[in-house]
């Protein structure tokens, strides 16, 4: 059986005793994505470097004695419209291309405090909005929607508290 058919409790009990590492969970999930990304097409941002490099850097911390996480060493994907310090968030749009947020969101930022090995961004419909054409329109061809924090009804973001 292939890592990456386990679940990611399973997983993260074979790394905390040892029976593997972050490195081939990480490893094994980029032969999966490679042999099937062509068909799947799950990855806005796929950053290999990136993610070896954070397995490494929690199978230091395992062989350190060091506590782990409840996801020690777990790669996860975040979808494109969750925001991420270290990689593009583009929000399904061509309009954000390279945009990078200035930090964190709180479920990016509570996965990496679990020990989730973040593997990059997986894709969403353009702009959040079903269905999803198979590229971006031009941009003068997008819908004119008002600002995302005139739906909230306070009138605020969520952000903005």
């Amino acid at each position: 059986m292939s890592l990456a058919d386990l679940t990611a409790a399973q997983l993260a009990q074979k790394i905390a005793a040892g029976e593997t590492t972050a490195t081939d969970a990480v490893n094994d999930c980029l032969t999966r994505i490679e042999a099937r990304e062509g068909t799947v097409g799950a990855w806005a941002h796929l950053d290999p470097v990136f993610a070896r490099r954070q397995a490494e850097k929690l199978d230091a911390v395992r062989a350190s004695g060091a506590a782990l996480g409840p996801l020690h060493g777990v790669p996860v994907g975040i979808k494109d419209i969750i925001d991420t310090d270290d990689l593009p968030t583009e929000y399904g749009t061509v309009l954000k291309a390279g945009h990078r947020p200035f930090r964190d969101a709180t479920v990016v930022a509570r996965l990496k405090a679990a020990g989730a090995i973040i593997m990059g961004k997986t894709v969403t419909t353009i702009r959040m909005m079903p269905p999803a054409p198979p590229v971006d329109p031009p941009a003068d061809q997008l819908p004119r929607l008002p600002p995302v924090w005139c739906l909230w009804p306070s009138g605020h973001r969520p952000t903005d508290r």
